[in-house]
């Protein structure tokens, strides 16, 4: 079997254990008979997975008990819509820093349900570093502040938490969950679509503070979290599937020694190819402009050149280093090095650069 490097943004590498633990059990699942895919979400064995899931998330993250973990479906997209819709309760404002696509698309979404303010953009230089916080940016009392902790497009990541004057704070981690420490107790909200470190495509994680939860009445019931709450994450059908390779992910991980573990082995790969960007190579340069910004997850790199940039991306995939080319509204080159994208990986794609440079100088 050939398996090839894949820096995908989304869906992304999954750990090659985890896949074939999935091959293994696709047919029959522990003497059962069915695949996962067949059986009840209502049936014993399928809570026993959910739970398992939820309860392996939980310590991977040292979630809190006055924390509720949420299943959902829809997409970290369709946060947008649910966040404002069941926490604008009582000034009906939302603070949403501008540092990125999704950070925006997140913005004009909360529009729809009350007034968002705008405290800080990069937009005018194309996200390429992240707007600067500071307390009195959120003086005016609002509902939440909403920040996107990695954005994945332009490779910028937070690496601390900001001060935003006591106010609640709700991250979309889609792209960076799981991937070094943070404190829970830290955000009112943190969700993160699972398609880059939990799992495959198809599957929300939510994670939110009992306190936030049915602030507001008369919600759509599959957009109110308190349904959601209430019903388990089985309102309706979950995506099976999705969270029984979102259970394997996660006992993969603390297989791994957990996040502290993980996070040691991602910064290790990140630096690798930060290091041949800015130390090494004269052909590539790293796009985000101030190196504190940048991601553990998403480097972004290009030779100014579109054309070599698109020889480059060309000659990678045929070489088994495939899905490296930049987002269409960014250009030039991502690496997206998740979790299960190994040092091995980075090793084989900083090889590939040096010699393309070589070949091209």
């Amino acid at each position: 079997m050939k398996r090839v490097y894949n820096f995908a943004a989304g869906p992304a590498a999954l750990p090659l254990s985890v896949l074939e633990k999935a091959k293994e059990e696709l047919t029959d699942l522990g003497g059962t008979g069915m695949s996962v895919m067949e059986m009840s979400h209502r049936s014993s064995t399928f809570k026993a997975i959910a739970n398992n899931a939820e309860n392996c998330l939980r310590r991977l993250l040292s979630i809190p008990e006055n924390y509720k973990i949420l299943f959902l479906q829809g997409g970290a997209s369709m946060q947008f819509d649910m966040l404002p819709m069941n926490l604008m309760h009582n000034t009906k404002k939302a603070y949403y820093v501008n540092s990125g696509s999704f950070a925006k698309k997140a913005a004009k979404e909360a529009q729809l349900f009350g007034e968002v303010i705008i405290p800080a953009s990069s937009e005018e230089a194309n996200y390429t570093y992240l707007p600067k916080l500071t307390p009195d940016m959120f003086a005016t009392p609002a509902d939440y502040v909403h920040i996107t902790y990695n954005n994945t497009i332009y490779g910028t990541e937070f690496h601390s938490v900001p001060d935003v004057n006591d106010q609640i704070l709700v991250a979309d981690m889609t792209s960076c969950i799981l991937s070094e420490p943070i404190d829970v107790s830290d955000f009112g909200v943190i969700y993160a679509g699972a398609q880059k470190n939990i799992g495959p495509a198809g599957l929300t994680v939510v994670i939110i503070r009992e306190d936030l939860i049915g602030l507001v009445p008369n919600l759509p019931s599959m957009l109110d979290y308190a349904v959601h709450v209430k019903n388990e994450s089985m309102y309706n059908t979950p995506p099976t599937f999705a969270i029984y390779m979102a259970g394997l992910v996660l006992q993969w991980l603390e297989e791994q020694g957990g996040i502290p573990a993980i996070y040691e082995i991602n910064k290790r790969k990140a630096a690798m190819l930060y290091d041949y960007l800015d130390h090494q190579s004269h052909l590539f340069h790293g796009i985000v402009t101030n190196k504190e910004d940048r991601s553990l997850m998403s480097v972004t790199f290009t030779t100014k050149d579109k054309d070599l940039d698109s020889r480059f991306c060309k000659e990678a995939e045929a070489a088994g280093l495939c899905n490296l080319k930049g987002h269409r509204i960014a250009g030039g080159m991502r690496a997206s090095i998740y979790n299960a994208v190994s040092e091995e990986a980075v090793q084989a794609l900083v090889r590939f650069m040096a010699d393309f440079e070589q070949k091209n100088s």
